[in-house]
């Protein structure tokens, strides 16, 4: 039975402090800032470290710790089902701006999440954009 992961496209990274942390990741790392907006009682800034992705997405309203690892399926509905199978238990299933987006928690607390890339516009859309 094939894999539904096509490529890990972000890593989802909680933070307190939005301004700070992008500071850090472009002025230390030398990261590209690509956008950094702010709505709905959230910030979420997303940087380029590498010319491939996955790219960065640090978030005030992610809960936890922990980052959470964002891997493109090339159908939501079908990986579900396949991860399923295999012993998989589903947990939340929501929207993000690029698709429909299901996370979940390893045993081992690892976090991760599967997402359908319906707009792939959404990067192109917000590349520039300085809300903080």
């Amino acid at each position: 039975m094939a894999l539904p992961f096509e490529q890990l496209d972000f890593v989802y990274m909680p933070t307190h402090d939005p301004p700070a942390d992008v500071a850090y990741f472009t002025a230390v790392l030398g990261g590209r800032l690509i956008f950094a907006v702010e709505g709905m009682g959230a910030r979420v800034a997303m940087i380029q470290l590498t010319e491939e992705p996955p790219r960065i997405l640090l978030a005030d309203h992610l809960e936890g710790d922990r980052p959470i690892l964002v891997y493109r399926v090339e159908k939501l509905d079908d990986a579900l089902k396949a991860l399923a199978e295999r012993g998989w238990e589903r947990e939340r299933t929501f929207e993000i701006p690029h698709g429909p987006v299901c996370s979940f928690i390893a045993p081992g607390g690892q976090r991760l999440a599967v997402y359908q890339l319906l707009r792939p516009q959404v990067e192109e859309h917000f590349a520039g954009r300085r809300d903080f």
